[in-house]
């Protein structure tokens, strides 16, 4: 046993005391509101004990272990007696809890924290996580397996550099973006699973992030099918917006710097977009709660493939393009590359600048190229599923007029050059 534990530094020691306890009493509080016998208290306690066990040694935090199995025992055996069952889950989250306090007992902070936040989180959500379980699919778990296969078996196997002599293709750079596309995709599908019968709104916006083309295609033929071709406009500009926003996320991650020449742009089409929204008093038609939205799992084999390819296609055709034609070169790549994924198309600039192939500048600017050409391509759908004139004509309006804001705002950047020279300063 380590005896300088009688010497310890008093503010250290109250810090850890303070994460500890708020570790224990956020998870309790959720077991008090769901009506546990075990809350806030006990919660604490166990937290408070795995730092001071921590803070003693190996030996009493083993035994201190035992002491917290010995608890969650007898918490069963009552349990049972009263009611014939078990608490497994405030069990499993009892544990985790000490385990958590012996972590802030040996310094860390961030992991016992953000742990606890998401076990709460957990705890929190077993209606819709119970409902979203009960609904899956075989090829939703298979999409669940096989992106824990490309995140976490292949990608450490691939080489982290150029394999070719003309410095074209890095297939970890390749990988890391199929992961990050497929990451995000499969996300906002759990949420638009969870939450669909909110309604066709919260789908739009879940499905386009997902994918905007597949749902405006799968709205435009929903609202043609039920009569509401009237919701038509705002839900595509919505899951227009939706994909703006994507991929303004995935173009930061890849490259933080091109965020100075991403946001204003789809900043401001995003903008006309709800003035479009806005304009149609959103507010005056009612949400029906049966209406949702269907997709499919964004991850399977086919999939993934053309993700790959498509972006190992336009990094390779971009970096060409640019080194013969220039900074035009890449921009007309990254307008025939979101006419069939934004997406790949902003992975693979982003990419580029950040292994100093293009400016961060010139990655914005073709992340915006390329999340115009995607909201192009929804109007033909539109004009195909849409049978009501009028409606398909405003949407035209609507989606034109976003279109020249985006491209005049990327025209401006370009031959003014403000991000670059923001960029430098």
């Amino acid at each position: 046993m380590d005896n300088q534990f009688l010497h310890f530094s008093v503010v250290p020691i109250a810090l850890k005391m303070g994460v500890a306890i708020g570790i224990g009493m956020l998870t309790g509080l959720e077991r008090e509101w769901s009506n546990k016998d075990v809350g806030v208290r006990t919660f604490a306690i166990v937290a408070l004990l795995g730092m001071v066990a921590s803070l003693i040694g190996d030996q009493f935090a083993i035994a201190s272990l035992i002491g917290v199995f010995i608890l969650v025992a007898l918490m069963n055996v009552r349990s049972i007696i009263g009611d014939g069952s078990l608490e497994i889950t405030t069990s499993a989250a009892l544990i985790v809890n000490y385990v958590l306090g012996v972590m802030v007992g040996l310094g860390h902070i961030f992991a016992p924290v953000a742990a606890a936040i998401i076990m709460t989180m957990l705890l929190a959500w077993k209606t819709e996580l119970n409902r979203f379980a009960g609904g899956l699919r075989p090829s939703e778990i298979r999409s669940a397996i096989l992106l824990g296969l490309i995140g976490f078996v292949i990608y450490p196997l691939l080489p982290d550099h150029y394999i070719d002599p003309f410095q074209l293709f890095n297939p970890s750079d390749a990988w890391i973006s199929i992961i990050a596309i497929t990451g995000i995709g499969f996300l906002n599908y759990v949420f638009l699973r969870v939450y669909s019968a909110k309604g066709l709104y919260l789908g739009a916006i879940f499905g386009g992030l997902v994918n905007s083309s597949a749902t405006v295609a799968e709205i435009g033929g929903r609202l043609q099918k039920t009569g509401m071709t009237y919701r038509a406009s705002t839900l595509c500009l919505v899951a227009t917006i939706a994909m703006f926003v994507r991929n303004l996320i995935l173009a930061t991650l890849f490259s933080p710097e091109s965020l100075v020449a991403t946001l204003v742009p789809l900043l401001a089409m995003s903008i006309v977009a709800g003035l479009w929204i806005w304009h149609g008093s959103l507010s005056k038609i009612e949400i029906t709660e049966t209406e949702t939205l269907v997709l499919d799992s964004p991850i399977s084999l086919k999939k993934i493939a053309s993700f790959g390819l498509l972006f190992i296609a336009i990094e390779m055709i971009g970096t060409l393009c640019t080194r013969f034609f220039g900074d035009y070169g890449l921009l007309a790549t990254s307008v025939f590359g979101g006419l069939v994924s934004s997406a790949s198309t902003t992975a693979a600039a982003a990419t580029m600048a950040m292994h100093g192939k293009i400016t961060p500048s010139l990655a914005g600017s073709a992340t915006v190229l390329a999340s115009l050409a995607s909201a192009i391509v929804n109007l033909p759908i539109i004009w195909r599923t849409i049978k009501n004139k009028a409606i398909v004509k405003k949407l035209t309006i609507q989606m034109l007029s976003i279109i020249l804001v985006g491209i005049a705002a990327v025209a401006v950047d370009r031959f003014f050059q403000i991000s670059e020279i923001l960029l430098r300063k």
